[in-house]
């Protein structure tokens, strides 16, 4: 397969006026082409048609400030992930909840100590403790990566029965350093994006580990469609530390990269420029993309950016990228 290439569609978001989104955590596409956003600080779930027009929003009083993903299954379910109170929810596509998996405001004794990060984490435990995504295989099972306050993946009936975990803290096969997201790939292999570790681990669907890619960067999203592994990655700041690579010594910007099932790059973009500029990247966060290849990217631009004074308040929180 040749280099792809993609070009920014402008002004393509219609947000009503009434409504924000200082962060836009997450973003999937339903069987119609139709795109949800789910955002953070006014924390909802936004659904636009392809073009952009929009469509409605809904989720008010149900999340916490601290969303982090949005996702389908196959029978057009929503699942939203929420590590502010610790569960993982079902929805109707129009905002219905119809199961609940965690107890809001409980999370589990992995020794996560908040303020000290995930380097306080001594061992993986049970579900959860400040989860990050969710994928459902093509069996219907349910894989949740528990991720800020712990080092796990967890599977799921479509019930919502427990049926098996893995991992621990650490950077050796199998282990974690903030697992941030996951997807099932149609031949079943499980992807993680290993964030902290600067790497993608694969696994079987029983959670054998089978290899991992190191030729990412701080892994925040994934997304697998149509024979190519979308991933959003974000931005190193110098002086930073990759629990796999050391000490970061040179800004490395945040970015996209788009590869074949064999981890082949065949796009990477975003990453060069002024990082506010449209079509660059802030603090990617989470991808998708449609069924004609163009990509949709959320970016934690508040959390990551603006709040601690890395760029000015304002800047885009979400883009699509056509696919030319």
């Amino acid at each position: 397969m040749e280099n792809l290439h993609y070009k920014l569609v402008v002004g393509w978001e219609k947000l009503p006026a009434d409504l924000k989104h200082l962060d836009c955590v997450g973003a999937g596409v339903d069987a119609k082409d139709r795109v949800y956003l789910i955002t953070r600080s006014d924390a909802r779930v936004i659904v636009y048609e392809q073009d952009g027009t929009f469509v409605t929003a809904w989720g008010e009083g149900v999340f916490t400030p601290r969303t982090h993903c949005i996702r389908f299954g196959p029978d057009g379910a929503v699942y939203t992930v929420d590590d502010g109170n610790h569960t993982v929810r079902k929805f109707t596509p129009d905002g219905k909840q119809l199961m609940m998996l965690g107890t809001p405001g409980v999370a589990t004794d992995t020794g996560y100590v908040k303020e000290k990060g995930i380097s306080s984490i001594t061992r993986g435990g049970p579900p959860f403790n400040r989860p990050t995504g969710i994928a459902c295989a093509p069996n219907g099972d349910l894989y949740v990566s528990d991720g800020y306050g712990n080092a796990r993946i967890h599977r799921f009936s479509t019930d919502g029965t427990l049926i098996q975990s893995w991992g621990e803290p650490g950077t050796g096969p199998g282990q974690f350093n903030l697992p941030h997201d996951i997807w099932v790939a149609p031949d079943e292999r499980v992807f993680v994006a290993d964030r902290e570790n600067d790497r993608i681990q694969i696994f079987s669907l029983t959670g054998e580990f089978l290899e991992q890619w190191t030729h990412v960067q701080r892994p925040t999203g994934l997304c697998i469609r149509d024979g190519l592994i979308y991933v959003s990655e974000l931005w190193w700041i110098p002086g930073s530390t990759s629990l796999r690579r050391g000490k970061i010594e040179k800004d490395e910007p945040g970015r996209v990269t788009v590869m074949d099932m064999s981890g082949k790059v065949l796009a990477r973009f975003g990453h060069e420029g002024e990082r506010t500029a449209p079509g660059n990247f802030i603090a990617p966060h989470g991808i998708c993309a449609d069924s004609r290849g163009d990509i949709y990217v959320s970016e934690v631009t508040h959390t990551f950016g603006a709040s601690r004074g890395h760029i000015p308040v304002g800047c885009h929180t979400f883009q699509k990228f056509a696919r030319v």
